[in-house]
């Protein structure tokens, strides 16, 4: 037995029986079945567990962390770290995920992990209240101010409409590897915050984007540097009155995580969880229509995971 078909047949063994879901909306992602033969996973899709306990198993689906992060490499891990609420808001990304990440890169032998976000609040009282600075020092990751211009650099987006330009960390410009981890939840002008409009956190000017087209915008930036790994991160699920939200009736229990490669794939999936079709968001069709990714989960191998 190879270690394709020991991986399925281990994975295969931990999907609970009949897969009924506990949340109707997430039914639709859940509906179809990985076809038999398949061979490799373009998406895994897991529900039932903790944050971390389903990275494990999400990211032991697609091989292991050292499959994407390189002994010596430096990794950047960009969560949604955007508002100053407690994780039981749902603002941002469950820090229990994000440490379970820069742990796992750290064990793969990264040299440096590092995690930031520009955020909407004030930057200290965001990085703590979100629960996310403890949880990356904890792991023995770095986490790094996005607060100040000095730190972007100009670069062009050469297949960018209307965002043909954009001044971008530099901790992404110097990144070997670059996982994103944003949260999924409902968002007044986007409809929904998934992972590339979480990539407006590792931009200067994020008014411009508002200002111009905020999807075409969304998807142009996402044709500057795709993501590694793209892990969407839904336990919790803000499902109005986002970006912020207003308490934590704002917030349903979906226990559930996307992990992909492919960064268009894993917000057509999320978008389904939400309770939307992925071409009923503007920036997810032009990602397509641009072909940075697959939206049509029909083409894609998903595995489902329930712990």
């Amino acid at each position: 037995m190879d270690r394709r078909d020991f991986l399925k047949k281990t994975i295969t063994s931990g999907i609970a029986a009949g897969s009924t879901l506990v949340f109707p909306k997430m039914g639709r992602l859940w509906a179809a079945s990985q076809g038999a033969g398949t061979p490799a996973w373009d998406l895994v899709a897991v529900r039932g567990g903790e944050p971390d306990q389903m990275f494990d198993s999400a990211i032991a689906a697609m091989g292991g962390i050292q499959t994407f992060v390189p002994r010596g490499s430096k990794v950047l891990v960009k969560p949604n770290i955007g508002w100053d609420v407690p994780p039981e808001r749902a603002g941002n990304t469950h820090p229990a995920l994000v440490k379970r990440i820069v742990e796992h890169c750290l064990s793969a032998g990264a040299k440096d992990v590092t995690v930031f976000d520009h955020t909407c609040d004030n930057w200290v009282r965001t990085y703590r209240n979100s629960g996310i600075e403890k949880a990356v020092k904890d792991a023995g990751g770095r986490i790094i101010s996005g607060d100040s211009k000095g730190y972007y650099q100009q670069v062009d987006v050469p297949m960018g409409k209307r965002l043909t330009e954009a001044r971008v960390h530099q901790a992404l410009l110097e990144a070997d590897v670059f996982i994103n981890v944003p949260v999924l939840k409902h968002h007044s002008s986007s409809m929904v915050t998934i992972g590339m409009k979480n990539l407006m956190g590792v931009v200067w000017d994020r008014g411009y984007w508002h200002r111009n087209d905020l999807h075409q915008c969304i998807a142009d930036f996402a044709s500057f540097r795709a993501p590694d790994l793209t892990v969407v991160d839904a336990y919790n699920v803000m499902t109005r009155n986002g970006p912020r939200g207003v308490s934590v009736n704002d917030v349903v229990s979906m226990k559930a995580q996307v992990i992909s490669t492919d960064f268009v794939a894993a917000d057509a999936a999320a978008a389904k969880l939400f309770g939307t079709e992925p071409a009923d968001i503007r920036h997810i069709q032009i990602a397509s229509d641009m072909h940075l990714g697959q939206m049509n989960l029909a083409d894609l191998t998903i595995h489902r995971i329930r712990l």
